[in-house]
């Protein structure tokens, strides 16, 4: 049971190595987005291309739930915190039950 144990902490290590990067990414979107950036650099493009799936249906359903567009955009906040919810409740769970299968 120990190779299982060890397998399972190994992919809750990678999955909050994976969720931590992703916030990053995030972040220096939101960073990014404060200056005019050129939409045609490539590193611009890589951040819209892989923080839009996660920012456009959080950005869907605040104009649905409150039938207005914000000033600000606060989905990356609202991501951000799904993201530390999922690594401490997914990622807990997984070294907790490595834990108990040693």
């Amino acid at each position: 049971m120990f190779v299982m144990a060890n397998f399972i902490i190994a992919l809750g290590k990678i999955i909050n190595f994976v969720l931590t990067i992703y916030i990053y990414i995030i972040i220096f979107r939101a960073v990014i987005s404060w200056v005019n950036p050129d939409p045609y650099n490539p590193i611009v493009q890589f951040l819209h291309q892989a923080t839009e799936p996660v920012l456009s249906p959080i950005r869907f359903w605040l104009v649905r739930i409150f039938k207005r567009q914000f000033m600000i955009d606060i989905s990356p906040v609202i991501a951000i915190l799904a993201i530390w919810f999922l690594q401490s409740f997914v990622v807990n769970s997984l070294m907790d039950l490595a834990m108990r299968l040693k």
